[in-house]
């Protein structure tokens, strides 16, 4: 049988009005002998309501518990569509993360999926059903309640559309694709019909919202094609898939992140191996690690993005307790970076990025590069006008 994935983002399903609207939407697809099975977020803030209810109970709430209090916002979600879906004669069911099969590693808000057994899915599906499953959430071999993180619900979406070998997977929220840069910024910023997988996962881990990094991960392993629209003004997508490197070349979108923090740590060997597993055991995500050694000293430098880290404060007196002097954070730093096939082919960007942005009396405290991206570390007040500067000169100008 021939099945999509639809995901709608928090926005989408904000209100009940826009709930039945999809509802009406999804009938459409549905009477068109199409099997479908949809993923839904939390109804606008709900997530975060959740999140600012737990702090008046806890400084520090456990994770698991909070695993078991953000999952509740997408079941609301579910189970009010399927009502709306019965009411344009649609049969529907909704299943969580768990009943859809969606396993994960054991790590709480932020957990990955290692394994997705659709069983109950395609059983509903062969029944005429419209499957309804909650997003952004899975349980672990340890059968407890895990969220995925911030777009997690992507994750959801392309890993069912991958275990039940879907035609495609189609993300809608209120913009209608991927842009150059955040249309909030740059105005002049440019919709992108088509991009590769390689470039979107580098947008996405480098702060770009649209996408979950790991849902794109997905479907490149899976090659899901991956149609991002907008819910209530259609027209215009944006297409994730595979494009032959060479056909796209040079700087495609810039990309920004706020709330950055460095960790610097000299020690010996078994303080930067003590610092790594403090990383570990409070599940905090590592980025741009860079490891020095000289004689029996190491220095040990790495960027935590702390937006989404609910108890950092905690976490980073804990931190200064323990290595004390050995350890130096550095917070109030943000970054942008540069985005394309063949960024690196040469030094060429590079060089020319960093005359722009210096010329410009922007100070650059770090630079990171792979095959599809050059990031910059500067001070988070200069990040508006550095993604303003470089989308100027390399995209607008470039045309």
């Amino acid at each position: 049988m021939s099945i999509i994935v639809q995901k709608y983002g928090g926005s989408s399903v904000a209100d009940s009005g826009k709930i039945k609207k999809i509802a009406e939407l999804i009938s459409k697809v549905k009477h068109e002998g199409i099997d479908i099975a949809v993923v839904v977020s939390a109804m606008g803030k709900t997530t975060d309501s959740l999140i600012e209810l737990s702090k008046q109970i806890s400084n520090e709430p456990p994770k698991r518990e909070m695993d078991m209090l953000l999952s509740t916002g997408e079941r609301i979600t579910m189970s009010l569509l399927c009502m709306a879906l019965n009411n344009f004669g649609v049969e529907a069911v909704s299943l969580t993360g768990s009943q859809a099969g969606i396993i994960t590693n054991d790590r709480h808000n932020d957990a990955r999926v290692i394994e997705v057994r659709p069983f109950r899915v395609l059983d509903e599906l062969e029944k005429g059903k419209v499957v309804v499953v909650g997003g952004y959430q899975g349980v672990s071999y340890k059968r407890d309640i895990t969220t995925l993180g911030r777009g997690g619900s992507d994750t959801t979406a392309v890993a069912l559309a991958a275990a039940l070998n879907a035609e495609r997977c189609e993300i809608y929220s209120d913009v209608d694709g991927v842009y150059s840069t955040d249309p909030s910024i740059v105005k002049e910023a440019k919709h992108i019909p088509e991009i590769s997988y390689e470039q979107m996962q580098e947008m996405s881990e480098a702060g770009a919202k649209v996408l979950n990094a790991q849902a794109v991960q997905f479907a490149k392993e899976k090659q899901i094609a991956i149609y991002a629209r907008s819910t209530f003004q259609p027209g215009r997508e944006t297409i994730v898939r595979k494009i032959p490197e060479g056909i796209s070349r040079g700087v495609k979108s810039i990309v920004y992140e706020n709330e950055i923090s460095r960790i610097v740590l000299h020690g010996d060997n078994a303080e930067t191996n003590s610092l790594l597993k403090f990383f570990e055991e409070k599940q905090v995500q590592l980025k741009e690690l860079n490891y020095a050694k000289k004689g029996d000293r190491n220095k040990l430098s790495f960027l935590v993005s702390v937006r989404n880290i609910f108890n950092w404060d905690k976490i980073k007196d804990e931190m200064t307790g323990r290595f004390s002097d050995e350890i130096n954070i550095e917070q109030g730093f943000g970054t942008v970076s540069l985005i394309g096939d063949g960024i690196n082919k040469d030094n060429s960007i590079l060089i020319e990025s960093i005359s722009l942005l210096e010329s410009n009396r922007i100070q650059i405290a770090g630079i990171a590069t792979t095959s599809f991206r050059i990031s910059f570390l500067m001070d988070k007040s200069c990040v508006k006008e550095a993604v303003q500067l470089c989308h100027k000169h390399w995209i607008e100008e470039k045309v």
